[in-house]
C-alpha cells in the first residue's frame, strides 16, 4: 500500500471498526449459525464468508469513490436468523441468504432505494441514528457497574491524549485498555492461537414458508434498519455516496457469499461513524483512508476467522462496550444536534428517537423502521396541520 495511507489516525480508526464490528456482534453471529445446525466446519465458513465480503465491499468502492464507504453484515439480521432458524436445515438456512440478497440486488438495480431514501426528511433519519446509537452510549457507563477502575482508566486516557493528539485519542485508549487486561489477566495472551477459515460450500434447500417467513424479514432487516441509517451516516457527513450502486454491491457479494455462510451484508452506521467523523482525517477527502484500513483488516479477519471467535469471545464484555461507547460520543453529539436543531421537527424527531431506542420489534422488523414510520406519521401530521387552507 502507498505510504499516503499510512498513518496513525486512518489505520486506527480502520483498526477500531473491526475491532467493534467484530466484538460486538460476533456472539449474535454464533447463535445465528448454531441455530441453523452449522457444524465447526460451517461456523468457521461462516466467519470467512463475512469477513471476506465486508472486506471486498469496503476495500474497492472506497478506492475507486475515493469515499469512505464502509459496509458490515447484517448484525439484527444475525438476531432475527438466531429466532427464527431453529426449524429449518442448514441449506434451507442457505437459500433464504439467497432469497434476502437477491431482494436486495433488485432494490438496488430498480433505484427504489434511491427513492425511498429522498423521501426521509434528514432530521427524521438523525433522530433514527440517535436512537440507534444512544444504546452504545450508555453502555461507557453500564459497564463502569461491574469494572469502573477499567472505565476510569479509558475515560482519562481518551480525554488526556485528545488535548494533545485528538486524532489518536480513542487508538491510545484502546491499547492502554488492552495492556490493562493483560494485566489483569482479563485477557490470556498465550491461551490465542492463529490458524486460517476455510470455506465449505453448501447447496441452497428451498421451503416456501421459510422464505415469507425469514427470508423477507431478513430483507426488510436489512433494508430498514441498516442501509438507511447507513446512508443517514454518510450523508450526515456530507458525503454524497452513490446510493443504488452500493446497495446493489451488497446484494451481489450476499448471491455470491450465501452458500459460503454470508447472510447479509449491508451498509454500515455505526462502526462507519468513525471513519467518517474527523478523528480518522482532518481532511475529509482523505478519510477514505481509514476505510481501505477498515477493508484490509476485514480482509485479514476474514482469513484467520477461525482463530478470531475465539479472541474476541475471550475478551470481557465490559471492556468491548465501554470502546464502543467511547468512540461513538462525537457521532451520538451530532445526531443529536441534527435531529433537533429546528423547533418545528422536535415533536417528530422525539417520537422517531424514542421508537428506535425502545428496541421494539414487531412483525420482525427492527426499532429503526418502526422509528422511522412513527416520525413520519407524526412530521406530516404537524405539516398538515399547520398548512394554512387556500380561501
Amino acid at each position: 500500500m502507498s505510504l499516503r495511507f499510512l498513518s496513525f489516525s486512518t489505520l486506527g480508526a480502520g483498526l477500531l471498526t473491526v475491532i467493534i464490528s467484530y466484538s460486538s456482534s460476533i456472539a449474535i453471529v454464533l447463535q445465528a449459525a448454531h441455530a441453523a445446525g452449522a457444524d465447526s466446519a460451517q461456523l468457521h465458513s461462516w466467519m470467512w464468508a463475512l469477513g471476506i465480503g465486508v472486506g471486498i465491499s469496503t476495500l474497492l468502492p472506497s478506492l475507486l469513490s475515493k469515499t469512505p464507504v464502509v459496509m458490515a453484515w447484517s448484525t439484527p439480521g444475525a438476531a432475527l436468523l438466531a429466532t427464527s432458524l431453529g426449524d429449518y436445515s442448514y441449506a434451507e438456512a442457505i437459500g433464504f441468504f439467497l432469497f434476502a440478497s437477491f431482494l436486495m440486488t433488485l432494490v438496488g438495480l430498480s433505484r427504489l432505494f434511491y427513492h425511498f431514501s429522498r423521501w426521509v426528511p434528514p432530521h427524521l433519519a438523525a433522530a433514527m441514528l440517535a436512537g440507534i446509537l444512544v444504546q452504545f452510549g450508555m453502555q461507557l457507563f453500564n459497564a463502569a457497574e461491574s469494572n469502573w477502575v477499567m472505565v476510569l482508566l479509558l475515560l482519562s486516557t481518551f480525554f488526556i491524549t485528545r488535548l494533545f493528539w485528538p486524532r489518536l485519542a480513542l487508538v491510545s485508549a484502546l491499547c492502554v485498555g488492552v495492556f490493562y487486561l493483560l494485566a489483569t489477566q482479563a485477557l490470556h495472551a498465550s491461551a490465542l492461537h492463529w490458524f486460517p477459515a476455510i470455506p465449505v460450500w453448501q447447496s441452497p434447500a428451498w421451503n416456501l414458508g421459510g422464505l415469507l417467513g425469514v427470508a423477507l424479514p431478513l430483507f426488510l432487516v436489512t433494508l430498514s434498519a441498516q442501509n438507511l441509517p447507513g446512508v443517514a451516516m454518510m450523508q450526515s457527513y456530507g458525503y454524497q455516496p452513490p446510493i443504488s450502486p452500493l446497495i446493489t454491491t451488497t446484494g451481489v457479494v450476499g448471491l455470491l457469499l450465501a452458500p459460503f455462510g454470508g447472510f447479509a451484508f449491508n451498509l454500515a452506521a455505526i462502526t462507519a461513524a468513525l471513519c467518517l467523523n474527523p478523528d480518522a482525517h482532518p481532511d475529509p477527502k482523505k478519510r477514505y483512508h481509514a476505510a481501505v484500513w477498515a477493508g484490509l483488516f476485514y480482509l485479514g479477519c476474514g482469513l484467520g476467522g477461525a482463530a478470531l471467535i475465539q479472541f474476541f469471545l475471550a475478551m470481557p464484555k465490559p471492556f468491548i462496550a465501554a470502546i464502543a461507547g467511547l468512540a461513538l460520543i462525537g457521532t451520538i453529539s451530532q445526531s443529536f444536534g441534527q435531529a433537533f436543531s429546528e423547533p418545528a421537527h422536535r415533536e417528530s424527531a422525539l417520537f422517531a428517537f424514542l421508537a428506535t431506542a425502545s428496541g421494539i420489534s414487531l412483525f420482525n422488523i427492527g426499532s429503526a423502521f418502526w422509528g422511522l414510520l412513527c416520525g413520519l406519521i407524526v412530521h406530516h401530521l404537524f405539516r398538515s396541520a399547520n398548512t394554512p387552507t387556500q380561501p
